[in-house]
């Protein structure tokens, strides 16, 4: 979801974007227009999560799921293997990913319910890497601690938290994370990137899929995905003048706390989350049985709540409350929550 106020002035840019006369949907990667709009994008996503120097960022093709094999590509450098803690469904799904390129050691494993804590994290000093997701979007788990510090590189899949709460950046040597969740429309992906893990790419790595080739000619290798890089523009803006991450992160607690408080006095409605792991961007639970969860999410669609469908290899229930959904969409779920359970419970 985007904020009303980005969706208009995407919609202005359209027509004239950067009252050049010219419509976004036109303009060339070259032109000083564009080059202007990926120059504001990073000043303002180096602000929000106090970049240190030394890093790069990169404004890619494509979803996450394809640094799932890239990671690998671009960091292994002389060595053959790969750490990842397993968290849930897209922290497997990114190991999975790995195991062509590389040896993938599983230094923790999680469950549905509960994250692997950091002190409980297994690193191989062999290993070129530690990959972790920060939040589970199937499962409705989130990382809340960060390590210290460990032996080597850490790598965080941020895809669904990425600009919802303050991060210590220096405690990560590459983050990455698709738009589409919190920082506009889908066909962009960020890379934040330390210095030192750049010149480490596997031979024959396409150059539109090498980081270091693209940190040198500042994300314009090929031509970047220049509608999704205007749109996130538009909205590291708008999080910007709402006041940052730290507002982001105390409406999103104060969204996602709302529908938790409502499941957890109710026996009908039943989060697998365990209260410390839960996240507070995918609110996810069930009904007594599957075809409660049918009905509720058919009621609900009638009622204008949308996209309420669990992951399909998850099934059940999903509230996504990301940082342009407004309150007053959780509060109208929380009506209907409790009128469902008032009629079906």
């Amino acid at each position: 979801m985007l904020p009303p106020s980005v969706v208009e002035a995407v919609a202005r840019d359209m027509v004239d974007c950067a009252a050049s006369g010219r419509s976004l949907l036109g303009l060339p990667f070259t032109s000083r227009e564009f080059t202007e709009i990926l120059g504001r994008a990073e000043t303002y996503i180096r602000q929000l999560l106090a970049i240190p120097d030394g890093y790069h960022v990169l404004f890619l093709q494509g979803g996450a799921s394809s640094h799932f094999t890239l990671l690998p590509m671009n960091l292994l450098g002389n060595l053959r293997q790969a750490d990842y803690v397993e968290t849930g469904l897209w922290s497997h799904r990114a190991a999975e990913a790995a195991r062509p390129w590389c040896e993938v050691n599983i230094s923790a494993r999680g469950n549905r319910s509960a994250m692997p804590l950091p002190d409980d994290w297994q690193i191989s000093a062999q290993s070129a890497y530690c990959h972790i997701t920060t939040n589970e979007t199937a499962e409705g788990l989130q990382l809340h601690t960060w390590p210290e510090k460990i032996d080597v590189p850490l790598v965080a899949d941020m895809t669904a938290d990425l600009l919802t709460r303050p991060v210590l950046m220096e405690r990560f040597d590459l983050v990455y994370a698709s738009a589409q969740k919190n920082l506009g429309a889908a066909g962009l992906t960020i890379v934040i990137v330390r210095e030192d893990l750049l010149g480490k790419s596997r031979e024959g790595t396409p150059a539109p899929l090498d980081y270091t080739l693209q940190a040198t000619a500042h994300s314009k290798v090929n031509t970047p995905p220049t509608i999704a890089v205007a749109v996130a523009a538009r909205m590291l803006e708008w999080i910007t003048r709402q006041g940052g991450l730290a507002l982001m992160e105390e409406l999103n607690r104060k969204k996602s706390d709302a529908i938790y408080a409502i499941i957890d006095r109710s026996g009908f409605y039943r989060c697998n989350a365990a209260p410390p792991h839960r996240s507070m961007l995918n609110v996810c639970f069930k009904l007594p049985n599957a075809e409660l969860d049918k009905r509720f999410l058919a009621e609900a669609t009638a009622e204008g709540l949308l996209d309420l469908g669990g992951h399909v290899d998850i099934g059940g229930i999903r509230a996504s409350v990301y940082n342009a959904v407004p309150e007053q969409s959780v509060s109208k779920l929380v009506s209907f929550m409790t009128e469902f359970e008032a009629r079906r419970g």
